[in-house]
C-alpha cells in the first residue's frame, strides 16, 4: 500500500512519518558506520553515541534531574509489575496501591506475592464479567499508610480510558508509576516521583523496550540477593548493558525524543494532545446521546477515547465501515466493548478531524 491509513491501535501503536522515513533510508546503514543498526554491537562507539543521546533527550523533554537514573530494560511493564515491589518493598515489606483500571489490578497481584499490598482507593464498579473503571479517585478518597515503602498508580488506563490529570499527593513516601500509555504526551515534575516506568510501544518507540526512571537512593534498596536481571542496582551499574539491550528499540526513541524536542518539547506536545481530545470529545458530547463517553468527565483521557454507541450491533456496523474507509483500530477492548480511538502523540490532529466528520456522517445515515 502506498498510502498509509489512520492508525488507532492502542499499541504496538502509531509512530511519527519522519521518524519513519528516516529509519526506512537509514535501515539499510546508518551513515559513516556502514552497517545497519541492527548488526552494530551494543558495545561499539556508534550505539553508545546512540544510547547517550536517547538519555539525553529524556533527561531534556522531562526534567530529569541529576540524583535519577535511567535505563532501558526488558520485559514490557509486566515485568516492572515484580521487579518494583521486588526491589522497593524491604524491608518494610509493605506498600500501597491505587486500583484504577486492568494493569493497576496486574500490578497488584504480583506485589502481593512480595509483601504487603493495601489499596489505598479503587474506584471499580459492576460485578463477576461485569466489572469497568469509570473515574480516577479524587484525593479525599486515599487511605494512605505513611509508613509504606511506596505509592504505585497508573496515570493512564487504555482500556477504560481514564487518566490522573494530576499526581496523587502521597507525603513524604515515594511515589512509583506506570506511565506506560502516557509517557511524553505533556511535561510533569519528575521530583514528585521515586520511580516511572513506561513500555515504549504507545508513545516513544517499537515494543521491546522499557523506560525506567528511578531515583537514586531507591536504587540502594535493591538487595544482593535479588536475581541479577531483575536488580536496578546491576542495571544501573552496568547503564542498562549487563546484557544486550534492545539497540533498534532504543535507537526508535532516541529519533522520537529527538522529533518531540525539534516540534517544541512538551508544553507544545500538551497543547497539541489537548486540541486532539477537544476535537473528539465535542463531537462525542455533541450528538445528543448518540456517542455516549465511556470515563466520566473529569476523568477522561487524553490517549485512549472510549464511548460506545446504543447496540452492539451499531457498534459493529460502525467499526467494519470504518476499518473500510482507512480508520484501522477502533474496536474497543473485549473486557468493555464499544469503541477506542487511540490518539497517541504522533497521531495528526487531521486523522482526528477526519474520523469525527466520519462519525457524524454515520450519524446522520444510522440515527
Amino acid at each position: 500500500m502506498e498510502k498509509r491509513i489512520y492508525n488507532f491501535s492502542a499499541g504496538p501503536a502509531i509512530l511519527p512519518e519522519e521518524v519513519l522515513l528516516e529509519v526506512q533510508k537509514d535501515l539499510f546503514a546508518l551513515p559513516g558506520v556502514g552497517m545497519s543498526i541492527m548488526e552494530i554491537s551494543h558495545r561499539s562507539k556508534p550505539y553508545d553515541a546512540i544510547h547517550t543521546e536517547a538519555k539525553a533527550n529524556l533527561s531534556k523533554l522531562l526534567g530529569i534531574p541529576d540524583d535519577y537514573e535511567i535505563l532501558f530494560l526488558q520485559g514490557g511493564a509486566s515485568l516492572q509489575f515484580s521487579m518494583v515491589p521486588l526491589n522497593l518493598m524491604p524491608p518494610k515489606n509493605k506498600a500501597d496501591y491505587i486500583s484504577t483500571g486492568s494493569w493497576s489490578k496486574k500490578a497488584i497481584k504480583e506485589a502481593k506475592r512480595v509483601g504487603t499490598v493495601n489499596i489505598a482507593a479503587t474506584t471499580e464498579e459492576g460485578e463477576g464479567e461485569h466489572k469497568y473503571f469509570k473515574r480516577i479517585p479524587k484525593q479525599s478518597e486515599l487511605k494512605l499508610d505513611p509508613d509504606a515503602s511506596y505509592v504505585h498508580f497508573t496515570s493512564n488506563n487504555t482500556i477504560f480510558g481514564t487518566q490522573w490529570q494530576t499526581e496523587p499527593e502521597v507525603g513524604k513516601v515515594s511515589l512509583v508509576c506506570d506511565a506506560s500509555s502516557d509517557i511524553l504526551h505533556k511535561k510533569i515534575d519528575v521530583k514528585k516521583y521515586g520511580l516511572i516506568y513506561a513500555g515504549a510501544q504507545k508513545n516513544m518507540g517499537p515494543s521491546g523496550v522499557t523506560l525506567v526512571i528511578i531515583r537514586k537512593e531507591l536504587v540502594e534498596r535493591s538487595q544482593d540477593s535479588l536475581h541479577t536481571m531483575l536488580n536496578y542496582k546491576i542495571h544501573v551499574e552496568n547503564d542498562s548493558l549487563y546484557n544486550t539491550p534492545t539497540t533498534f528499540g532504543v535507537y526508535i526513541i532516541m529519533l522520537v525524543t529527538r522529533w518531540l524536542l525539534k516540534m517544541g518539547g512538551l508544553d507544545k506536545m500538551y497543547a497539541i494532545n489537548k486540541n486532539k481530545a477537544d476535537i473528539l470529545y465535542r463531537c462525542i458530547d455533541e450528538s445528543g446521546g448518540y456517542y455516549k463517553g465511556h470515563a466520566e468527565k473529569d476523568s477522561r483521557s487524553l490517549m485512549n477515547l472510549t464511548f460506545n454507541l446504543s447496540s452492539e450491533a451499531l457498534e459493529k456496523k460502525l467499526i467494519d465501515e470504518a476499518t473500510k474507509a482507512g480508520y484501522n483500530g477502533l474496536k474497543g477492548h473485549r473486557s468493555v466493548g464499544g469503541l477506542r480511538a487511540s490518539i497517541y502523540n504522533a497521531f495528526p490532529t487531521k486523522g482526528v478531524e477526519d474520523l469525527v466528520s466520519f462519525m457524524k456522517d454515520f450519524q446522520k445515515k444510522n440515527g
